[in-house]
């Protein structure tokens, strides 16, 4: 993941956030935003991966449970840890079958918790905590580095036993949590397969889509960052239709689960994600002289002005997006759940996203993420195909 020498110290930036419901007049203030909400979906409590990689876990759980409001289900809360101690089994076994020839880590794609679901079930959030150690919330710092430490133990041995997965598993059992084969939720005995088919979803109803120029449009390809580890494809679509379906998707009533790069200058901890166009203090000749001899406190400090309230933005084309991902300027860091649409006090559009910090920031656990950041660090994202617009859907031959 690369990060710009800023990042660091956004945490500590001052955004004054102002809310406004659709329909009410809300005056523009002196410094920060005011945002008006056009369009919000159901989602359901905020919930913190703390320090832990499982991002995707998180949210590629909590843009299912938004699916189930859809579908009129009550409001259910999914353990996300299940799905993790499934992803990291499976992720060894290919790690020790391509000889640690992938990535074996903590992060995941969202196809990860599709998979899990389909193959394996789930199970509620009440029923498997996944926390086995003396914490109250998610700490995998030690997890992760005794279970890499396993595989790569592993393949040090030309000829591998018949109990290595048994050991692994039992690591996961250890901090994680045994899966059980049997429970009993709300007065009634499940498996964890015969609960996620309580659900009535059908994982086979959700696609990923992208967006970039090395593939040919309205086709599909595995896109190519490391924690897509079982190679799942996404189909591709030029820039404007890959917005479109998400507006298609929220504007009737559809969540997104979104994967995207954190690591840029205009996303803080404050809970905004802005596109900034530094452009004027990064200039050739005087200006970029100027820049360049300003202390670290001073460049933090007109980073700071610069987020302070609506400003300009840099415009996204589909080239620029394109470079973006090849440089790897644009990176795969992190996954939240895209749930409706907002303006600011100049009309600019926002997204609406529901993050896994837990209730932090200045909105509580959510993020208002600009169009045109998103436009521009979208790595890919799920959604039912029932919200693609049935032109694109054509396209992409795929069956509503």
């Amino acid at each position: 993941m690369r990060k710009s020498l800023f990042y660091a110290s956004l945490s500590m930036l001052a955004v004054m956030p102002v809310f406004a419901q659709e329909g009410e007049s809300a005056a523009k203030e002196k410094d920060g935003y005011v945002f008006t909400i056009v369009k919000e979906n159901p989602i359901t409590s905020i919930k913190n991966q703390n320090r832990s990689g499982t991002c995707w876990s998180f949210s590629g759980l909590g843009f299912l449970e938004s699916e189930l409001i859809r579908k009129g289900k009550s409001e259910t809360d999914l353990a996300e840890m299940f799905v993790v101690y499934h992803s990291y089994a499976d992720k060894a076994d290919k790690y020790v079958r391509m000889d640690g020839k992938i990535n074996f880590a903590a992060g995941g794609s969202f196809y990860d918790v599709l998979y899990v679901m389909k193959n394996y079930g789930a199970l509620p959030e009440s029923v498997y905590s996944g926390i086995m150690y003396d914490e109250s919330k998610h700490v995998h710092n030690e997890l992760d580095a005794v279970t890499k430490g396993y595989v790569d133990g592993v393949l040090t041995n030309k000829k591998f036993t018949n109990v290595w997965k048994k050991g692994f598993n039992s690591i996961l059992d250890a901090y994680l949590g045994e899966i059980p084969e049997r429970f009993t939720y709300e007065g009634k005995e499940y498996t964890p397969k015969s609960y996620a088919e309580s659900l009535g979803l059908d994982m086979d109803d959700y696609v990923s889509i992208t967006s970039y120029t090395h593939h040919p449009f309205y086709t599909s390809f595995p896109l190519e960052i490391a924690d897509n580890w079982r190679w799942s494809q996404s189909y591709n679509v030029p820039l404007d239709e890959m917005m479109e379906i998400m507006d298609n998707a929220i504007n009737n009533g559809y969540t997104i689960a979104w994967g995207s790069d954190v690591s840029e200058k205009g996303f803080n901890r404050k809970g905004l994600g802005v596109l900034l166009d530094t452009e004027g203090v990064e200039l050739a000749g005087s200006d970029q002289a100027r820049w360049l001899g300003l202390s670290r406190s001073d460049r933090e400090a007109e980073i700071e002005k610069m987020m302070e309230g609506p400003g300009n933005e840099l415009s996204v084309t589909q080239e620029s997006r394109q470079k973006g991902y090849d440089n790897h300027e644009t990176t795969d860091d992190h996954g939240m759940v895209i749930y409706g649409i907002a303006k600011d006090q100049t009309g600019k559009k926002f997204y609406m996203i529901k993050n896994s910090w837990g209730e932090t920031g200045d909105y509580k656990g959510i993020w208002y993420i600009s169009e045109n950041f998103v436009r521009a660090k979208t790595m890919n994202y799920i959604v039912h195909k029932d919200a693609l617009p049935k032109k694109i859907a054509k396209k992409l031959s795929i069956k509503q």
